[in-house]
């Protein structure tokens, strides 16, 4: 009876463990990134960098060389079907919670590499590492 208890223990444990390291490896594949690592990756790597604010959001300022795919919109689904999900992808919006709701549509979605912009554009819009556009 008691190596019954241990082997049922021990199995929980291994059990436990391995639910945790796929809850880890799910997370990795959306990486949150400062200005200076997003300025990094775009030097590096061939990126599809999106804003997903609204069109007007869009308009009054943005990231330079971003594409404007809207979060709320209702055809965002549709949208971001037009991106290749073999290239990565840096996600931003105002503050950080659209694009991480974006991110987890985008992994859902199949795509490889995922980037998202801690604090979004309002955290780093005076950055010298960020080339903003703004309406004049």
């Amino acid at each position: 009876m008691k190596k019954l208890a241990i082997v049922c223990c021990l199995l929980v444990t291994i059990s436990f463990g391995v639910s945790c390291v796929d809850s880890k490896l799910e997370n990795a594949e959306v990486k949150l990134v400062t200005a200076e690592e997003m300025e990094s990756i775009l030097e590096l790597e061939d990126v599809q960098l999106v804003d997903v604010r609204t069109p007007k959001e869009y308009d009054e300022i943005r990231i330079a060389n971003s594409q404007n795919i809207d979060f709320q919109s209702p055809t965002f689904d549709e949208d971001i079907t037009k991106l290749d999900k073999s290239k990565p992808v840096i996600l931003y919006c105002k503050s950080g919670r659209r694009s991480a709701k974006c991110a987890k549509k985008l992994k859902e979605a199949g795509f490889e590499k995922i980037y998202d912009l801690d604090g979004g554009i309002s955290k780093w819009k005076h950055s010298d590492k960020i080339k903003v556009e703004v309406k004049s």
